[in-house]
């Protein structure tokens, strides 16, 4: 059914295209790497960054990203297991994950970068691949999974500002200063004892210089911040809740990935295919983000005369996008009237923020858990 709506979309919109059956779909998208996918994503990410000072939304001077990992289940094979790794569920059944690890640009909407690997890499790892897709002058925030001494100095090798959750016991340091009471202590920190340095740019007893940061949590909780953003007078202490709460984006961004791109509604059972899937939801992503972007000025000067603000349905968006899509990459005249028709439908289906509505975090909800089988011939293809 796919093919065919595929097929006859082409058909009116004037591409010459024959059909074609599902075994030869099956042959063909072997032929395309899923590189591809992030190649086409990386000019659009480029172009969007190059010459366009006015548009690019900054933090004090900073891009602002943010860094996440998540599990993403998998379809059952052979393959996919010798490859991914499996996990147990509450059932004690195996299942099949991998590793996803997501570089955002949280005031800016786009991602940077993606990755989805086996169980066994961990998320710091990842993270500093990442680390390819910064350039200097950047700040990156991260949860409490990350901090280690290697992970803070790689990103000073390259120039980049990090900020860090932290837990109370990460190290002797922390603890002194969780018990001191301040709200704010530069610190040196230095490798940890067990830590191999034999391969590293520095010696066990090489200090490096951060801050420690008390954020005060609305139930009397306290959060450990970790930065090497060490001007206290440029960076003073009360703006770094509200800049840590920043990395929401990314955790929001999950939640578009995996509920409405269904990235883990798979097309196909082959490695193959699972990463030609998760790219192009990526790239398809930054696509809607750019339209978007274009119609941010144009939906403010209409909030105005509303008693809410309106913003674009993400949801729904996705939907207008998916077909629509070909018309922008396919056509051989100007995409001019394909992107004109596409904010038109955007900004018809706009929605009201709600302010002051909140919803609890399902911590670990798809750490584990068994989904129902969803069979290729049932994905939603974009």
């Amino acid at each position: 059914m796919e093919i065919d709506n595929f097929v006859s979309y082409l058909q009116r919109a004037a591409f010459n295209q024959k059909s074609f059956t599902k075994s030869a779909f099956v042959q063909s998208r072997k032929k395309i790497s899923p590189q591809v996918f992030k190649y086409l994503s990386d000019a659009l990410i480029d172009e969007f960054y190059t010459d366009n000072d006015l548009s690019v939304k900054l933090w004090k001077g900073f891009r602002l990203l943010a860094v996440d990992g998540s599990r993403m289940t998998l379809p059952i094979t052979d393959e996919l297991k010798a490859m991914y790794g499996t996990s147990n569920n509450q059932n004690d059944a195996d299942v099949v994950q991998g590793r996803c690890s997501i570089l955002y640009d949280v005031e800016n909407k786009h991602v940077l970068d993606g990755i989805l690997a086996p169980l066994e890499q961990g998320e710091r790892a990842l993270a500093l691949a990442h680390l390819e897709y910064c350039r200097s002058g950047d700040l990156v925030i991260y949860d409490r999974g990350y901090p280690a001494y290697s992970f803070i100095h790689a990103h000073m090798e390259r120039g980049l500002e990090c900020l860090i959750r932290v837990k109370t016991n990460f190290s002797q340091v922390t603890l002194d200063f969780a018990s001191s009471g301040k709200p704010s202590q530069a610190v040196d920190i230095y490798p940890g004892k067990n830590t191999k340095i034999s391969d590293k740019a520095y010696e066990r007893d090489t200090p490096m210089k951060v801050r420690l940061i008390r954020v005060e949590l609305p139930k009397g909780d306290v959060e450990i911040l970790m930065t090497t953003l060490l001007d206290t007078k440029v960076y003073p202490n009360s703006i770094f809740k509200k800049l840590y709460a920043k990395r929401w984006g990314v955790e929001t961004f999950y939640d578009e990935l995996k509920n409405k791109l269904k990235v883990e509604h798979f097309s196909g059972y082959s490695s193959h295919s699972i990463q030609q899937d998760f790219h192009a939801a990526l790239f398809i992503s930054n696509v809607q983000t750019l339209i978007v972007s274009d119609l941010e000025e144009e939906i403010a000067e209409g909030n105005k005369n509303r008693r809410l603000e309106y913003k674009v349905n993400n949801n729904l968006s996705y939907g207008l996008l998916k077909n629509r899509v070909l018309e922008l990459f396919l056509e051989e005249e100007s995409m001019e009237k394909a992107v004109m028709e596409l904010k038109t439908l955007f900004k018809k289906h706009l929605i009201p923020i709600r302010p002051n509505r909140s919803f609890g975090r399902e911590s670990g909800k798809y750490r584990s858990r068994m989904k129902p089988k969803i069979t290729k011939n049932q994905k939603d293809t974009i």
